[in-house]
């Protein structure tokens, strides 16, 4: 799966048509992208099921009515991607259980649940630092994030000296 996959590509434009926000905004697609990238480098490490990970990146923030505090925004995501489930895009029922759950609970500060749903919440919150906050290793799900938070603070460090 990845972002040049024409079916994939239809699947943004059509989140585009409904997206009310600025495209190119806080929670927009080039966040959307980072989130994609981030979750697709997770699960490589992982295993978490790439597919799951990918609309994740995509149906998360598609459903924001602002910027700022907006607590349904995920599930309308999810209410979103059950739309058009079948239509635009298609996941077994246990990967969309995981991706409605991972979208629906995103901001709720979990760390535990299914392997897939940590690695979508590890890659969004990976891409915290694009609105100031740097993201803290036990707020993360997965050792492979945590490390690479880690690896970033170590490497900003002796740049520093």
């Amino acid at each position: 799966m990845n972002l040049d996959n024409p079916h994939v590509l239809k699947l943004i434009h059509a989140i585009k048509g409904q997206y009310v926000l600025e495209w190119r905004g806080i929670h927009g697609i080039a966040h959307w992208e980072r989130v994609w990238e981030n979750g697709m480098q997770l699960a490589e490490q992982t295993g978490a099921d790439r597919e799951v990970v990918g609309y994740f990146a995509l149906f998360h923030d598609a459903r924001r009515f602002n910027e700022g505090r907006d607590p349904d925004h995920g599930r309308r995501g999810a209410e979103l991607a059950a739309q058009w489930r079948g239509e635009l895009f298609h996941l077994h029922d246990e990967a969309f259980d995981q991706l409605w759950f991972a979208c629906v609970h995103h901001t709720d500060g979990m760390t535990e649940g299914d392997l897939s749903v940590q690695v979508c919440w590890d890659a969004d919150r990976l891409d915290l630092p694009r609105v100031g906050i740097q993201p803290e290793p036990h707020r993360l799900c997965t050792e492979a994030a945590k490390q690479r938070i880690l690896s970033d603070a170590s490497r900003a460090g002796k740049a520093s000296h």
